[in-house]
């Protein structure tokens, strides 16, 4: 079914557009970044349309850290300056072998900042620095699950177009197969 815009939505564009949107820095995570990491990273609303599974502990939220945060070639914890502490990740991971020039990009954003901007903020923050950062770069692409209306919509606002729908593409916690938006 398409959607047309109706009588009010250029004032709903108009009050979005004047939204101020907190400060924020990108910044790698250390380990003292434990407790805020467990905000997102124990949240099945923030996790569910991610592939890895919630965390239960801070023990999980330790080795996931660990093993996969800190080691990884570029993530960045989300930070709102007014704390400095961490309120999200944004990661950008590049193609293997010969595909270097292409990289994907994901995040995630503890549920009490979602709809203030901070997320979009931080995808064309961390989008503008990676081309910087890595001059072989020539495409940053995302894939959102079809039904994570958000993330798409966080993703169009930072300036990025859907090119496809890649069907049973995505593999999601607990084996289900999830159609993914490129």
């Amino acid at each position: 079914m398409d959607q047309h815009k109706g009588v009010g939505a250029k004032e709903e564009e108009d009050r979005e557009e004047k939204k101020t949107v907190p400060e924020i820095t990108l910044r790698p995570f250390t380990l003292s970044d434990v407790d805020d990491f467990m905000t997102w990273a124990t949240d099945d609303r923030v996790m569910r349309f991610s592939r890895r599974p919630t965390c239960t502990t801070k023990d999980e939220c330790l080795t996931h850290m660990k093993d996969l945060i800190m080691p990884h070639p570029w993530c960045r914890a989300i930070c709102i300056d007014d704390d400095g502490r961490p309120v999200g990740l944004v990661s950008v991971m590049p193609a293997p072998g010969a595909d270097v020039h292409r990289a994907s990009i994901g995040f995630a954003i503890a549920y009490d900042y979602w709809g203030h901007g901070i997320a979009t903020a931080a995808v064309k923050k961390a989008a503008s620095a990676v081309f910087e950062e890595w001059p072989f770069l020539e495409r940053l692409d995302a894939i959102a699950e079809v039904n994570n209306t958000a993330s798409r919509r966080v993703l169009e606002k930072a300036g990025f177009q859907r090119e496809a729908v890649l069907r049973s593409y995505l593999a999601l916690r607990g084996g289900k197969q999830g159609h993914g938006h490129v």
